[in-house]
């Protein structure tokens, strides 16, 4: 018979990567440029954030919140005229995380070229309850060679991330200990 703490939460059901994947595409007009006369990067990280979210969203079954956004690399402008594809995955999970990565694509929207890659970027995000506490999210189950390399690397970027943020406390209460200026 195997007994169960009071506060621990029964394992949730995995999910396949390809469970939450989705593409949200746009024609970018001249309201979305910048003083260069293309997109704007604002607009681009906008549709990067409302993919990723509902990414999230899905694998998690509810609510989830932006926690971070890493490595957001343009790669190309993107120009008035342009259909934009915003293509995102969970990539990997944690207890109330998410990694979701994204790539954006675009293409003449009135020519049949093939789309290009002009950005990448990869978003950690909280499943939150209703009142905002953290809530635990299924496992990702990555399906393909593909979604286990993603998996790893995913990993390999939360460990960095909490290095990152552990050093920067670290430097802060020394500093603070020591009657220096807050970083």
């Amino acid at each position: 018979m195997t007994i169960q703490a009071q506060d621990a939460e029964p394992e949730l059901p995995g999910k396949p990567t390809s469970a939450s994947r989705t593409t949200l595409s746009h024609i970018m007009t001249h309201g979305d440029t910048n003083l260069l006369g293309t997109v704007h990067g604002g607009v681009i990280m906008k549709l990067v954030d409302d993919a990723a979210g509902a990414v999230a969203g899905r694998h998690s079954e509810g609510p989830a919140v932006t926690a971070s956004m890493d490595e957001m690399a343009f790669l190309e402008p993107v120009r008035v005229g342009d259909l934009v594809h915003v293509k995102a995955q969970v990539n990997w999970t944690g207890r109330s995380s998410m990694e979701v990565g994204v790539r954006v694509l675009a293409e003449r929207w009135n020519e049949s070229t093939p789309a290009t890659q002009v950005g990448s970027a990869y978003l950690v995000f909280a499943a939150v309850d209703a009142d905002g506490k953290p809530r635990p999210v299924p496992p990702v189950t990555p399906e393909t060679e593909r979604d286990r390399r993603r998996y790893q690397e995913a990993e390999i970027r939360r460990t960095h991330r909490l290095a990152r943020r552990r050093a920067i406390r670290e430097l802060r209460a020394r500093r603070s200990a020591d009657g220096g200026e807050e970083l």
